[in-house]
């Protein structure tokens, strides 16, 4: 049986990642091709528990929710992106989705070791603790489990992202992702402007 450790309590916020804000909603979510980016990365109904770091609107953590079959875990330090999201997840009826203030870069997930079968790492991995961040992410994900990484290409022009000279490139994060011990496979295109990186133990 699986020991949970998500708090209704609510947490102080200290650090947000720079270069990470976010534009209007429906904006914001032309950028992704999100069934197709859930499709190459593997997210189906064989996956149970995913620990998510930044739900923004819930851009991603509603499509998770309607694929697995279990409950996304989604971590921010934005209340009123959390209230976004809850609400999204309230119009559309799910019930799997555990919404939680937390600053993950300081205080890491409050969830189990190998708790979930996959951690997703969206447009974060921009800033000097990236490498703890990934170690942080392989720590609760089972021993089957996956690590999934996206960024924002560098070798394109993008509409949006960071600077072009902060962003990871996929030999950065097999780099990093070696240093944390998990093994990166190799990144995969998520057109529009985004790569993937899978990593596993």
């Amino acid at each position: 049986m699986r020991t949970w450790l998500v708090p209704g309590s609510v947490y102080a916020c200290r650090m947000k990642v720079p270069d990470s804000g976010m534009p209007v909603e429906n904006y914001w979510e032309s950028l992704f091709d999100v069934p197709l980016i859930l499709d190459r990365l593997g997210i189906d109904q064989s996956v149970e528990d995913v620990a998510e770091l930044g739900c923004g609107y819930g851009t991603f953590t509603l499509p998770l929710a309607r694929r697995i079959s279990g409950t996304v875990f989604t971590f921010d330090i934005d209340v009123a992106k959390l209230e976004r999201t809850r609400r999204r997840a309230g119009e559309a009826r799910l019930a799997n989705i555990k919404a939680a203030q937390r600053d993950v870069i300081a205080d890491g997930f409050d969830l189990s070791d190998g708790s979930c079968d996959v951690c997703l790492l969206f447009n974060i991995l921009h800033f000097p603790k990236a490498p703890a961040l990934i170690a942080e992410a392989a720590r609760v994900i089972g021993s089957r489990g996956r690590v999934l990484a996206i960024h924002w290409r560098s070798d394109i022009p993008t509409p949006r992202g960071p600077a072009v000279a902060v962003r990871p490139r996929p030999a950065q994060i097999e780099r990093w992702a070696a240093a944390a011990g998990v093994n990166a496979g190799p990144a995969c295109d998520l057109p529009p402007w985004h790569f993937g990186a899978v990593l596993t133990k």
